[in-house]
């Protein structure tokens, strides 16, 4: 059983959401919060395995909400449950942890899927948010922009995991946005070698796919 904290400062969409997420047998909703600082106060004292967190919320909205649940010693899950596509928040939520970002325009079996997907480790992002993550990676982060000395820092944090020089320059060039063709085209390599160079890297990452090596490339450089 996934015990679910619904955070959100709407009463009518934390007792939608209830209602949806019951229906579900392998999910039971645990408690409700109006902003991130109650909900960090909840999961600090009672068992909770995925917040389903709202983004612009009074008190304490879900960016911060989410720093707060992350620095607990048993953090649960975050997934980010929001009408609103901001970049900053989107940046700031997937550096301070969030586990998934998801509109709220999407179904109630996707919102119930997404939170069975964090639960299981997986970082789960909306294609839109996908879409602009590639586009901010591109700029003002994108290759032609960043400081070389902080790809430089980014390299080293990937080959401290085992990712050869050439393997950090397709990371860049995936976060960057561009195709496996565009970047076989930059390289001078087949597609193919490309393809087989994404799936080594998404294996010594434990990735799943390459927006997950877009995100993850973000957050080194953020943290760089």
């Amino acid at each position: 059983m996934i015990k679910v904290l619904i955070v959100d400062d709407d009463p009518f969409i934390r007792e939608s959401m209830q209602v949806i997420l019951d229906l579900d047998q392998e999910l039971r909703v645990v408690g409700i919060s109006q902003n991130g600082k109650e909900a960090a106060e909840y999961a600090s004292a009672h068992p909770v395995d995925v917040v389903l967190m709202d983004i612009r919320m009074p008190v304490c909205d879900g960016v911060e909400g989410t720093k707060l649940l992350r620095a607990l010693p048993n953090p649960p899950a975050v997934l980010i449950l929001t009408t609103f596509d901001d970049d900053d928040y989107i940046a700031q939520a997937i550096r301070y942890g969030a586990n998934g970002y998801l509109l709220k325009n999407v179904s109630p079996s996707l919102i119930i899927s997404g939170i069975k997907t964090v639960h299981q480790g997986t970082m789960l992002i909306h294609p839109d948010i996908a879409r602009k993550l590639a586009g901010m990676l591109e700029s003002p982060r994108g290759a032609q922009a960043e400081p070389s000395y902080l790809f430089d820092q980014v390299s080293k944090s990937l080959a401290e995991q085992g990712l050869t020089q050439a393997e950090c320059q397709i990371v860049r060039h995936v976060a960057d946005g561009q195709s496996n063709k565009e970047i076989a085209s930059s390289l001078f390599l087949s597609e193919g070698t490309i393809k087989n160079y994404i799936s080594e890297i998404l294996g010594k990452l434990e990735l799943r796919d390459r927006t997950q090596l877009a995100i993850y490339y973000l957050k080194l450089m953020q943290r760089n």
